[in-house]
């Protein structure tokens, strides 16, 4: 099994800055929301690719992780998964999170949009796509807008219908992110500390170690910045309410279809299936006894799964 690293980049139009100024924008360090520079023009996502001993024999798998995730977080199901299907998998950062550009917009049919180009770029007529959370819903809105482009659709602990967190809660999080004011003097452990402390504040312990991936300290500046743009995300949360209008625009997805979920998630509630089959009405799902980082606690069950599916 061999992977391949790529990273993308955008360079900033018309920001008026130097390129020194423009390199350092790209990568984050001015954690401030002049730091956004693109439109909402499609961007090229950092991605990792996978792939087996053997020629792919199938359309390519493109993985979406979720909010404060990146193309990390799906290198062990990858290269399981290699191991299994004879696909080449992609998994890629989405806009505003890990190695991708930051944008100035952030919803669902922009990272459509954003798999659209990629798929262009590799010259995949079709793929497969898995997204989780954030990741589903983009996946599920690109499913629906270019049905033609889709082979097959993996939807990870999400529902089409509504989330659990509230805006309120979410923004303190983003809150605690944006106004974090970490010396250039700290060491990268002393300013992971005061990091978790702030966002202890805002939110559980669980979710903080998560969002804790996302802290960077560049090597010769000593600056601390976040990978994911955590001010344009706060931004555009009131848009994560307003994606049933707007998904409820498309035609359903005709294709087949899977959820996987956690049953004691709440991102995901029962008694909304009959609605998401009349989105989605080749659609199934499947229950694993996790919360919602289901490809974390049930690995094994959730690669035995997407393996069938793909298969």
């Amino acid at each position: 099994m061999q992977r391949l690293t790529k990273s993308l980049r955008l360079l900033p139009a018309g920001t008026g800055k130097s390129p020194l100024q423009a390199l350092l924008l790209l990568n984050g360090f001015f954690p401030t929301p002049s730091s956004s520079y693109s439109t909402s023009e499609p961007v090229e996502m950092s991605f990792e690719v996978y792939q087996g001993e053997g020629q792919p024999t199938q359309p390519p798998l493109i993985t979406l992780h979720g909010l404060f995730g990146s193309k990390q977080n799906w290198r062990g199901i990858s290269r399981a998964l290699v191991r299994k299907v004879p696909r080449k998998i992609y998994t890629v950062d989405a806009r505003n999170h890990g190695e991708s550009p930051h944008s100035i917009v952030h919803t669902s049919r922009v990272m459509s949009e954003d798999i659209r180009l990629f798929l262009e770029q590799h010259q995949a007529p079709k793929a497969a796509c898995l997204g989780h959370s954030m990741g589903g819903r983009a996946m599920m809105y690109f499913a629906r807008k270019y049905p033609e482009l889709v082979e097959r659709l993996i939807v990870v602990d999400i529902s089409p219908i509504s989330v659990p967190r509230g805006t309120e809660e979410m923004k303190h999080i983003f809150d605690a992110m944006v106004n974090l004011n970490l010396s250039p003097s700290l060491s990268m452990s002393e300013g992971r500390k005061i990091a978790r402390e702030k966002l202890l504040e805002a939110t559980e312990d669980e979710t903080v170690d998560f969002i804790m991936l996302n802290l960077r300290k560049d090597p010769e500046t000593g600056a601390f910045s976040w990978a994911c743009n955590a001010s344009v995300l706060r931004d555009f949360l009131t848009r994560f309410e307003d994606y049933r209008t707007n998904i409820d625009q498309l035609p359903p997805y005709p294709g087949p279809t899977t959820f996987i979920c956690g049953s004691h998630s709440s991102y995901m509630r029962r008694e909304h299936w009959p609605e998401i089959l009349e989105m989605f009405p080749e659609a199934d799902i499947h229950w694993l006894d996790a919360g919602h980082l289901v490809h974390f606690e049930q690995p094994q069950e959730f690669i035995s799964i997407v393996t069938e599916f793909l298969k």
